[in-house]
């Protein structure tokens, strides 16, 4: 079979290697769509890696069923996830899927920038494969790993109806979630970014107010913007800069949620009184568990979330390359979706 093979974002071959054999208790997929993630750019994580085939927000059909597999046949339309928690560890147990070791130790073989993929035992047993429900499209269902982390990460900061919600930074991330808080009913949802197409696709999204995050006295302008400051803020920039910028405008009692992260060398100060005194929490985020895959699902099937919008590139597999380079340049693309066997 065909695959991306990446190397660096700038570095992705089209290469061969042998379709991967099942063993029992496993599912052989055709893949038809796999959407290319921010994380998956983060060349400081990938390329120690590489070389690889990476892609997990993938959808695709049974292509074949390995021996004593219940519940899937042949030609079932799934979505699956590559990591997959083992719901009975005391972190399962108080919800906190995410954290599971099992979890981190997962994956499928190779990745969603192949022809085919390999789904392990655990994934069947343990709800990492899901069937579509009927009319969902397939490039429309690679959404629901993403749009399921966004459901974890707002559901721990607990919007309430009417809240007032500053999104920094409006990538993929960034726009689901802004669509996600309008559907959970805030108030006022403000956005920012630093490309015209990010910034404009924030206002198609819902938001309120959109502003560019290299304005000079950026603050000021979002406090006027909102007449008060935020009861949330979700960063979904990484860098100390942003994450200042979070602090300066979050209201009393409010919450900042750390949807993305920097990489490891990345440290900066802040105070600890400032915390202590204003009541501010802060809340990480990560991954998705089963039943916000469910939940996703659910949100794009009955159109409760609307991601259609949000895919700007469909290409074939030939052309990862430039896919990768579209979304690591960012001011061209959105949502870049790949299409193995098209």
């Amino acid at each position: 079979m065909r695959v991306a093979m990446y190397y660096s974002n700038k570095d992705v071959r089209i290469e061969s290697m042998p379709i991967p054999k099942l063993s029992e208790g496993e599912l052989l997929v055709r893949v038809h769509s796999s959407g290319i993630c921010g994380s998956d750019l983060m060349e400081w994580y990938r390329v120690n890696k590489a070389p690889c085939v990476l892609g997990h927000e993938v959808a695709g059909e049974v292509f074949e069923v390995g021996q004593g597999v219940t519940g899937f046949d042949i030609g079932d339309k799934v979505v699956f996830t590559h990591h997959v928690p083992c719901n009975n560890c005391r972190y399962c147990m108080r919800d906190n899927h995410t954290l599971c070791d099992t979890l981190h130790a997962t994956s499928f073989d190779p990745g969603g920038f192949a022809e085919y993929i390999r789904l392990p035992r655990i994934n069947v047993d343990k709800g990492g494969v899901i069937k579509m429900p009927e009319g969902l499209d397939f490039d429309v269902a690679t959404f629901a790993e993403p749009l399921g982390c966004v459901l974890r990460g707002l559901g721990r900061i607990n919007i309430l109806p009417g809240d007032s919600v500053l999104v920094l930074g409006s990538g993929m991330a960034g726009l689901l979630n802004i669509k996600v808080a309008i559907a959970l009913g805030a108030g006022r949802v403000v956005a920012t970014d630093i490309h015209d197409l990010r910034i404009e696709a924030a206002k198609d999204s819902g938001a309120s107010s959109v502003f560019n995050g290299l304005q000079p006295e950026l603050t000021d302008i979002l406090l006027a913007d909102n007449g008060t400051k935020f009861d949330h803020v979700i960063v979904c920039a990484a860098g100390e800069t942003v994450f200042r910028q979070a602090m300066s405008v979050v209201e009393k009692g409010g919450s900042i949620l750390l949807y993305a992260f920097s990489a490891p060398a990345a440290k900066f100060q802040f105070s600890l009184n400032e915390f202590f005194s204003q009541g501010i929490s802060i809340f990480t985020t990560y991954g998705a568990s089963p039943i916000d895959l469910l939940q996703a699902i659910e949100l794009l099937h009955y159109g409760r979330v609307r991601v259609s919008d949000l895919i700007t590139h469909k290409l074939e597999l030939d052309q990862t390359s430039l896919g990768f380079q579209l979304a690591a340049d960012g001011s061209e693309s959105l949502k870049v979706i790949i299409r193995p066997n098209n």
